[in-house]
C-alpha cells in the first residue's frame, strides 16, 4: 500500500496546474527551499483530507456542501497571489526568511484546502481500495505513501526550476515569473467565473 500510495502521489502532483506554477515562480525567486516547502504545503493538503476521507464521511459531507464557495474563495485567493507575483517580479529585492518560507508553505496549504476535487479523489481512492479504519494500517502507509511521493515531486521540480534559473538571463527569468503570475490569475479568473455560471 505505501508502494501504490507512493505511485499515486507522484502521478498526482506532477501535472502543472497553478500550485506547480506558484512552486516554480517561488524556486526562481526566492530560491530552492521556498519552491520546496510551498510543495510541502500541498503534500500537507493532501495527507489532511486522506485522513479525514478515512475518518468518516459526516465531516466530508458538510465539507462538500460548501464545496463551490470553498472553489470562489480560493479562486479569489490565486487571483490575489498572481496579482502579488506580478507586483513583485519589478522589485529587485528579494527576501527569503522562516517567515517568508512559512507563508509560503501555509498559502498552498490553503489554495489545496480549498480545492473541494481534492477530497473528493480521495473519496475515491478510498473506495478504489477498500480502504476503512478496520484496515487502518494499510489506510496509513497509503497516506504516508502519498504524503511522500507528492512531496518528492515537489523536491525534483524546486530542484530542476533552481538548476535552469542560472542558466538564465535576468530577462527571460522575469518574462517567466510575468507568464507564471498571468497565468495563476488566469486560473483564479476562471474558477470565479465557473462560480456564478
Amino acid at each position: 500500500m505505501f508502494t501504490t500510495g507512493f505511485g499515486i502521489g507522484f502521478a498526482l502532483a506532477a501535472p502543472v496546474g497553478p500550485i506547480g506554477l506558484l512552486c516554480m515562480q517561488r524556486t526562481l525567486r526566492h530560491g530552492r527551499i521556498s519552491g520546496v516547502v510551498s510543495g510541502l504545503g500541498a503534500a500537507t493538503a493532501d495527507f489532511t483530507y486522506g485522513v479525514l476521507a478515512l475518518s468518516g464521511f459526516s465531516l466530508v459531507h458538510s465539507l462538500l456542501i460548501q464545496a463551490s464557495w470553498m472553489q470562489l474563495v480560493g479562486s479569489l485567493f490565486l487571483c490575489y497571489i498572481g496579482w502579488s507575483m506580478f507586483q513583485a517580479s519589478s522589485k529587485t529585492s528579494i527576501s527569503d526568511t522562516a517567515s517568508s518560507r512559512l507563508s509560503a508553505y501555509l498559502s498552498v496549504l490553503l489554495l489545496t484546502l480549498l480545492n473541494p476535487m481534492t477530497i473528493t479523489l480521495f473519496l475515491a481512492l478510498f473506495a478504489r481500495f477498500e480502504l476503512t479504519m478496520t484496515n487502518g494500517q494499510d489506510a496509513f502507509l497509503f497516506l504516508i505513501g502519498i504524503f511522500l511521493g507528492s512531496a518528492a515531486w515537489w523536491i525534483i521540480l524546486a530542484n530542476i526550476t533552481h538548476l535552469l534559473k542560472h542558466q538564465l538571463a535576468t530577462p527571460v527569468l522575469r518574462i517567466i515569473q510575468w507568464t507564471s503570475a498571468i497565468l495563476i490569475s488566469g486560473f483564479g479568473a476562471f474558477g470565479v467565473i465557473q462560480f456564478f455560471l
